[in-house]
């Protein structure tokens, strides 16, 4: 089975596709680490963000590597970088302000849906993304597309930056986040919107453990 979770930044589809994971026992797989990692190579090598033909240069040479979790200290996975730990990196402010730009360019998006496709034909894996339904794997047998008000999410991220002891404002965050939305909606390679047919799933007034009871019905239902 082959399930695809798309939706927009902070709206709750990383929980949603981890949990589904662990209850059916198939590989959870958050595809947005790729982009983000290509980000991290970017802004080490000082090349310019906007710079199409440096980002994808760089995007084709990294070695991008996604794996279960070897230390306790809450991640989800190991994200690595030419053999780097940068699971925690990829989370930081300059990458969240970065990523969108980087993920609109057609190279690395190439690069990274090829790898993106192979480990999902695998079977039994929830991907989750903002493409996965339209681009990466269209042919999946069940998908979400889960989203909620930008305040909604812009809270949530405020929230994380708290936990972490990370100093960001609330009213940035959510500057920040309606121009991901943009970007990401407006792109003109695999544009941010639901598959035809995806089902939508709105958490703006639900917590984690509701969704994820929607989400588990659909997959039992299946």
């Amino acid at each position: 089975m082959i399930i695809a979770v798309d939706g927009p930044a902070a709206s709750g589809k990383s929980t949603l596709a981890r949990r589904l994971a662990e209850a059916l026992g198939f590989l959870y797989f958050d595809t947005g680490v790729m982009y983000r990692a290509v980000t991290v190579a970017a802004l080490r090598q000082s090349v310019d963000i906007n710079d199409d033909g440096a980002v994808s240069a760089i995007a084709r040479t990294i070695d991008i590597d996604v794996r279960p979790p070897s230390i306790g200290d809450g991640r989800q996975y190991d994200v690595l970088l030419d053999g780097e730990d940068i699971t925690w990196e990829i989370r930081s402010a300059a990458v969240d302000t970065n990523v969108s730009q980087v993920s609109t360019y057609a190279d690395v998006r190439q690069a990274m849906t090829d790898v993106q496709r192979q480990i999902g034909l695998r079977g039994d894996v929830v991907m989750v993304g903002r493409d996965i339904g339209t681009v990466v794997l269209p042919e999946a047998d069940l998908k979400l597309y889960l989203d909620a008000s930008v305040e909604a999410r812009a809270m949530r991220r405020y929230q994380e930056c708290v936990e972490r002891s990370e100093t960001m404002d609330y009213e940035d965050i959510l500057a920040w986040m309606k121009e991901r939305d943009r970007i990401d909606s407006t792109r003109l390679i695999a544009p941010l919107r639901p598959a035809e047919d995806a089902i939508l799933l709105d958490s703006t007034d639900l917590d984690a453990e509701q969704v994820y009871e929607q989400a588990l019905s659909l997959v039992q239902d299946l």
